[in-house]
C-alpha cells in the first residue's frame, strides 16, 4: 500500500461516493505513487465503480471484492469453493454491464435494435443465474449432510471457537487437543470448520470446532454462502469468542463478531470471550480495560499455554449451568422412561414404592432432556 486517503461526509455522493474535491486529491496521489490499483474500504454500486476508474484511470475495487478475493486464495476443499463460487457470482450479477462497455449496444427497446453488446450481456446473465441455482441446490445438499452430521452428535456437548480473522482460534485449537491444523499469521486461513476431541479434567469428553473467522462488515453472501460451514456454531452447547487481545481494535472486533452471530441467530447461546495473545500485550492496562468491560472471560495465551487451565475450569462451570438435580416420579411400569434416564442421566438414587406401584428417583441430569420428560404420567420436582 503506497497511500491512503480518508473522508467524513454527512451523505455519499451518488455518482462517486466521495466528494468531487476529494476524488481530484485522490487523483493526484494515485498519480503521485503510480498506484495501479485503488481499494475503498466500503461497498460500491456498480455505477460508482465505473464512474472512479473513468475518473482515476486504474482499477478500482471495493470491500468486498477484495474479501471475495482472498477467500478464493484460500479455498482449498471442494465445499469451501462451492461456497466462495456462489458467493462470487451473487456479487457480480448486478456489475456484469461494466464488462461489456467494448461491445457496441443500441438504445430503445424496438425489435431488431439490440446490439451484439446486450444479446451477449443477456446470454452471461442466464448463464450466471443457471450456475448460481445449481450451486444453491449443490449447498443445500451439503447444508442437510452437515446438519444431519451434528445432530447425530446431538448427545455430545459441542463448544465452538468464533472470532474475528486472524484471532489465534486453530492455534487455540492446536493447544487444547493436540491437534496439527493448519496455522499461520493470516486472513482466513480456515475456510472448514474442523472438529476435535477435547478432554477436558473434571468433566470428560467435548468435541472442539474451529470456524470460519469473521471480519467487520462481512459481505452478506459470505454468510449466506456459509451457513452450512457455521451449522456446527449455531448447535453448539457453548461459544467461546476467541479475541486478539493485543489488537488495538480489540474492542471493535468483539462488536463486529457479536453482529455476524446475531445474524446467524447465535447471540443468545451462552458464550465465554477468550482474550488470546496476552503474551504480546505491552500494556497490560489495555487487557484490563477488556476484563472490566466483559465480566464473563478469561485471558489466555495460546502460543505459551498461559491460563489454558483457568479456561478449561471456566468451560466446566458453564456447561454445568446447563445441569439440574431433579426428582422424578413415574409407574413402575414405565420401563422406556426408566431407560432413557439411565441412557440420559446420572441416577444416584432408586426407590421403589409397590403401595403406589411407583418409582421415585434422584437424578443429575441436562435441563434439556427435562424438556423432553414432560407427559402427564410423569411427576418431575427440582431439587
Amino acid at each position: 500500500m503506497v497511500g491512503e486517503v480518508t473522508q467524513k461526509r454527512q451523505e455519499v455522493e451518488v455518482s462517486t461516493y466521495i466528494g468531487s474535491g476529494k476524488l481530484r486529491e485522490l487523483k493526484e496521489l494515485v498519480l503521485a505513487r503510480s498506484a495501479d490499483v485503488v481499494i475503498f474500504d466500503n461497498d460500491l454500486s456498480p455505477a460508482q465503480v465505473r464512474n472512479l476508474e473513468k475518473e482515476l484511470g486504474v482499477k478500482v475495487l471495493d470491500r468486498s471484492e477484495v474479501i471475495l478475493d482472498i477467500f478464493a486464495s484460500r479455498a482449498r476443499t471442494m465445499e469451501a469453493r462451492l461456497q466462495v463460487e456462489l458467493a462470487q457470482l451473487e456479487y457480480s450479477l448486478p456489475r456484469l454491464k461494466r464488462m461489456w462497455t467494448h461491445l457496441s449496444r443500441q438504445t430503445g427497446g424496438g425489435i431488431g435494435l439490440r446490439g451484439p453488446g446486450e444479446t451477449q450481456l443477456e446470454t452471461d446473465r442466464r448463464l450466471v443465474a443457471e450456475r448460481i441455482r445449481d450451486l444453491k441446490a449443490r449447498l443445500a445438499t451439503v447444508l442437510a449432510r452437515k446438519e444431519r452430521e451434528v445432530y447425530s452428535r446431538r448427545h455430545q456437548y459441542t463448544v465452538s471457537l468464533v472470532g474475528y480473522t486472524n484471532a489465534g482460534k486453530s492455534h487455540l485449537l492446536n493447544a487444547l487437543t493436540g491437534a496439527n491444523v493448519y496455522v499461520k499469521n493470516q486472513l482466513f486461513s480456515t475456510l472448514d470448520t474442523r472438529t476435535r476431541r477435547w478432554h477436558i479434567p473434571q468433566w470428560g469428553l467435548v468435541l472442539l470446532s474451529d470456524t470460519v473467522g469473521f471480519i467487520r462488515d462481512l459481505p452478506h453472501h459470505l454468510v449466506a454462502s456459509f451457513r452450512a460451514t457455521l451449522a456446527e456454531a449455531r448447535h453448539a452447547r457453548l461459544l467461546l469468542h476467541v479475541v486478539d487481545a493485543s489488537n488495538p481494535q480489540a474492542a471493535q472486533q468483539i462488536d463486529a463478531v457479536t453482529a455476524v452471530l446475531k445474524e446467524l441467530g447465535c447471540h443468545n447461546k451462552p458464550t465465554l470471550l477468550v482474550l488470546n495473545k496476552i503474551d504480546r500485550i505491552q500494556d497490560r492496562s489495555q487487557l484490563r480495560l477488556l476484563e472490566t468491560k466483559h465480566s464473563r472471560c478469561v485471558a489466555v495465551s495460546a502460543l505459551t499455554g498461559e491460563g489454558l487451565n483457568d479456561l478449561a475450569d471456566t468451560v466446566v462451570e458453564m456447561l454445568a449451568e446447563d445441569f439440574a438435580d431433579a426428582e422424578i416420579i413415574t409407574s413402575a411400569a414405565n420401563g422406556k422412561l426408566l431407560a432413557y434416564l439411565n441412557a440420559h442421566a446420572e441416577v444416584y438414587r432408586q426407590e421403589f414404592r409397590d403401595e403406589a406401584n411407583e418409582v421415585r428417583l434422584h437424578c443429575h441430569l441436562p435441563r434439556r432432556v427435562l424438556q423432553q420428560l414432560r407427559d402427564p404420567t410423569v411427576r418431575i420436582r427440582l431439587l
